[in-house]
């Protein structure tokens, strides 16, 4: 495996985060022999989610309880990424305490296009960088298909 150059700059506000979360999806799907099949979502031009106002809403500090939570689902996401598990990768993904609950009420629709992930049959979703991206992961054609017309029908007049 090479090394990825994204050649934006971050906090540009060009996509630095998504470039980054799709770069990773490449990586990590190469990693599970091109198992993978992983949608990302991204928030359209009628939510602009400024990037200092998605950092200032994070606490300055963490429950214990929260910091530990969080600790064992990254330990978790690496363990499924190195034994091949796609259900614990997207279980582990979906299971942020500090970050996503925080966000997610500021960006239009997150919890309704996580829901229709989920409802889709997708392994996790969650929100990808300080912008309105969501990155969602399955395993084959048709619950990617699925999960492409469930997020149209609902979201794509919205601009998502």
């Amino acid at each position: 495996m090479g090394l990825v150059t994204i050649g934006l700059p971050l906090g540009s506000r060009l996509g630095s985060s998504a470039a980054s979360a799709a770069a990773a999806v490449v990586a990590v799907n190469e990693m599970f022999g091109g198992a993978c099949s992983w949608w990302v979502g991204v928030g359209g031009e009628e939510f602009e989610a400024p990037m200092k106002k998605m950092r200032a809403i994070l606490p300055s500090e963490i429950a214990m309880l929260d910091h530990i939570w969080n600790s064992s689902q990254a330990r978790s996401l690496v363990a499924a990424v190195l034994q091949g598990d796609l259900r614990g990768l997207g279980k582990a993904l979906s299971s942020d305490r500090i970050v996503e609950p925080k966000r997610a009420p500021l960006i239009p629709g997150m919890r309704a296009m996580k829901n229709a992930a989920i409802g889709a049959e997708a392994f996790g979703c969650t929100i990808s960088g300080a912008s309105s991206t969501t990155v969602a992961v399955t395993d084959n054609e048709l619950r990617e298909k699925r999960l492409v017309r469930r997020w149209w029908r609902r979201f794509g007049k919205k601009g998502i």
